[in-house]
């Protein structure tokens, strides 16, 4: 396995003379995952503000507020808006999730600085919902059972959106599958890359989020070059054969 710099060296190599639309396109994308949830968020702050209105300390308090009409009428618009959201966001969000990914492995691996456009690509569509939301699901078996094993498989399964985009021919499952496959030996090796990251995500809440819109495209084309080092692993193996 080769080191954390090599990773970071090969995101900052692809990244050269790119960085103005790598950042266009992830400033796309958490624009429109925040329009997405943006409604959700606002019905949960105006519930939050009526509540508090009522002191809550006792049974009479309680029935007051639950006979209230404002709150019964914000009790109905936020089941309703979060059913939408959540909608939205498997249909919309899961798919483009995929593509955002992916944006950096195709600037790394082939210079495809289409990055914007690449965000739009929702080619074998149903196949990555179905991927992400069954990896999401295995994530949170896993995790009821306890959190240390919820979050090995998370880093096992955590290749899964790049073998969605790249291999088509493969179904949802198989693509886990191979995820963790590839992953094996190989977890801590992805949490050690993430973890040296750590001095810039404090750079990102010292700036208030600035700072994220260079490194958010960093990290995710170091994860990218790391994705290409345990796929070559996995090949060298035998397990592409």
């Amino acid at each position: 396995m080769k080191s954390n710099t090599f990773f970071k060296d090969s995101a900052l190599n692809a990244l050269r003379g790119n960085w103005g639309k790598t950042i266009l396109a992830t400033v796309v994308y958490v624009l429109i995952a925040l329009a997405i949830s943006g409604p959700m968020a606002y019905t949960s702050v105006r519930m939050a503000d009526v509540v508090d209105d009522y002191s809550l300390t006792s049974i009479s308090q309680i029935s007051a507020m639950a006979s209230d009409p404002e709150v019964a009428a914000l009790q109905k618009q936020n089941q309703g808006t979060s059913a939408f959201t959540f909608l939205v966001e498997i249909f919309l969000l899961v798919p483009m999730g995929v593509a955002f990914y992916n944006i950096f492995r195709k600037l790394l691996v082939n210079g495809d600085n289409n990055c914007v456009s690449n965000l739009f690509d929702f080619s074998n569509y149903w196949r990555k919902i179905g991927g992400m939301v069954l990896m999401g699901v295995l994530v949170f078996l896993w995790t009821l059972l306890f959190i240390i094993p919820g979050i090995i498989k998370a880093y096992s399964y955590s290749m899964t959106p790049y073998i969605l985009d790249e291999n088509p021919e493969l179904s949802a499952s198989e693509a886990i599958h191979r995820s963790r496959m590839m992953m094996k030996g190989h977890k801590f090796d992805l949490f050690w890359l993430q973890l040296s990251f750590i001095g810039w995500f404090l750079l990102c809440i010292v700036t208030f989020g600035i700072a994220s819109l260079w490194i958010t495209p960093y990290y995710y084309t170091a994860q990218s070059a790391f994705y290409e080092e345990v796929k070559a692993d996995y090949a060298l193996n035998g397990g592409l054969a």
